[in-house]
């Protein structure tokens, strides 16, 4: 490569490593000030409104219930049908409601909720919030003097975090569950051995590492929306672009804080 070819290489290089920067220190921003408002809403000056994060937890929690127990059943149910030969060779069969167990309660459970729950609210949140900026409703709460992070984020933040955790619980289960039904109606296994299995595999540490994965997931999710949202210009072509970005790079952080967490825990734990 001659010397103006190495030149432009470094300067696409250093304009996208600015960028990432540039972006992450913008969320950094923003999820400072969330969790200051939440702090202050909560404990300081109580000034949350309960009714906004109640209908926010219904609409991005409680509504997607039936999709997370769908797809949470058939990824146990995979997970069975997968694991049972393997296993049938070393004369393991009976393993299959421990692996199931645990790869749902530290991994599977909180890593596709999350993302399901991106695709079903993050990408609602996002097109909501840049709808408003469009319409100028942000400006018009600024030019009120109400800060439009007390106002519109600290509410889907609270609603956010708290449905991620209540949805994991949920997925856990129907996807322990999905196993069963392949070990019991497949495997013609007994379904009370199955449960028994899976109780005396499950430690306290599996259902805490998935619940604070869950947590972390369920924020990240719910600030990379909120900022895609806020960040809107162009119109509705903005609001479609702040959409997909949304849900892409929530998916890809989402992801990369648990390969983080999954190190984090392997060394600690």
């Amino acid at each position: 490569m001659s010397a103006a070819a190495w030149t432009r290489l470094l300067e696409r290089v250093g304009s996208q490593g600015e960028g990432f920067l540039a972006y992450m220190g913008g969320l950094g921003y923003l999820g400072w000030d969330a969790l200051k408002f939440t702090v202050l809403g909560l404990v300081v000056r109580p000034r949350i409104k309960a009714d906004e994060t109640f209908f926010q937890m219904v609409r991005l929690g409680v509504r997607a219930i039936p999709i997370i127990v769908l797809v949470q059943t058939f990824v146990g149910m995979i997970l069975a049908f997968q694991l049972a030969p393997v296993l049938a060779d070393y004369g393991q069969l009976d393993k299959v409601a421990t692996v199931v167990a645990i790869a749902m309660f530290r991994e599977l459970g909180p890593l596709i909720s999350a993302i399901v729950l991106t695709g079903f609210a993050g990408a609602a949140i996002a097109a909501e919030l840049g709808t408003m900026v469009v319409g100028e409703e942000i400006a018009a709460l600024r030019t009120s003097g109400i800060h439009p992070v007390r106002f519109l984020v600290v509410p889907r933040v609270i609603a956010a975090v708290l449905m991620t955790v209540a949805l994991t619980v949920v997925a856990d289960i129907v996807g322990t569950a999905g196993g069963g039904i392949v070990d019991r109606f497949i495997l013609l296994r007994d379904s009370w051995e199955y449960y028994h299995t899976v109780v005396q595999s499950l430690l306290v540490k599996d259902v805490l590492t998935g619940l604070i994965k869950s947590g972390v997931f369920g924020f990240l999710l719910v600030l990379i929306s909120c900022y895609e949202g806020l960040g809107v210009a162009g119109g509705a072509g903005g609001v479609g672009r702040a959409t997909t970005r949304s849900v892409v790079l929530s998916i890809f952080l989402i992801i990369a804080a648990d390969c983080a967490f999954t190190a984090a825990f392997y060394f600690l734990w």
